[in-house]
């Protein structure tokens, strides 16, 4: 695969929130260290993100002492939120999944509500390992995840966003063109690679840590919302369903179940093993 590294990394403190995107970061069995072990929840217990509510993007979670987190965002004073006391849980709605959760403490709540102007609540996941399987379709027996989409990790490549946004510039939304990497919300940017390599990988190994390809990831309206302005458009998803649509799922980037622990650095060499 020539010299494919890693270009960037990105870890998500709380899902569909921006975050930070660190030098390195430690690989845990469920994910990045402190990557969406918090999310919103409404009234019903069914997780909140950027599908509903695109304001999302404008608000970052930063990660605090002790698996903490800060909040910011336009408007609202920054709030630092502990980690929760396991005192008891709550189920959430993840997806049609059920997930335990401990609920952050009403400052929280009232900030998320205040800002989102939506009665929402926040959670922490106090025990990944343990609370929320993978899909058993595509896992193997143990392996479980955050409050990630469905899957520990997401890769993309540099060279198929810029395939993709070669598409984009040739079809009737050209003008949405050309879209930045964060539309994607990747936890780990690979650059060096050919464009739609990461099609055809089933087990790599980024720096000293092994992964196993579980899927590739099918796309939502998240990435139609400019995650600077949360203005929503058509791309990518309009050029995702002439180019890439494989049984109705519009694919970008894959899916990433570790297979070993250890840290990941920018610039850490990938390479396909399988």
């Amino acid at each position: 695969m020539g010299n494919a590294e890693v270009q960037s990394i990105h870890v998500h403190p709380v899902k569909a929130f921006r975050g930070v995107a660190p030098r390195e970061a430690v690989v845990e069995p469920w994910g990045l260290a402190g990557d969406r072990r918090w999310t919103l929840i409404d009234d019903g217990g069914k997780v909140v993100t950027q599908r509903e509510q695109p304001r999302l993007a404008l608000a970052a979670a930063e990660p605090g002492p002790g698996g903490g987190v800060r909040l910011s965002a336009p408007g609202r004073a920054p709030l630092t939120v502990p980690v929760p006391e396991p005192a008891g849980t709550v189920p959430v709605n993840v997806f049609g999944t059920k997930v335990e959760a401990v609920p952050a403490a009403d400052a929280a709540h009232a900030w998320c509500s205040a800002y989102l102007e939506a009665d929402v609540r926040l959670v922490h996941l106090d025990d990944p390992a343990t609370r929320r399987p993978v899909d058993p379709e595509y896992a193997l027996p143990g392996e479980t995840v955050s409050f990630a989409d469905g899957y520990p990790l997401l890769v993309t490549t540099t060279v198929s966003l810029d395939a993709l946004n070669s598409l984009i510039a040739e079809g009737p939304h050209a003008h949405e063109g050309p879209l930045p990497m964060n539309r994607f919300r990747p936890n780990v940017v690979v650059s060096g690679t050919e464009a739609w390599a990461e099609d055809h990988w089933s087990r790599i190994s980024v720096g000293e840590v092994l992964f196993r390809v579980a899927k590739p990831s099918g796309r939502c309206v998240v990435t139609t919302t400019d995650q600077d302005t949360a203005a929503r458009g058509r791309e990518p998803l309009r050029t995702l369903a002439r180019h890439r649509n494989v049984g109705s799922r519009l694919l970008f980037g894959q899916n990433l179940v570790p297979l070993s622990r250890g840290t990941i650095r920018i610039g850490d060499p990938v390479r396909v093993l399988d």
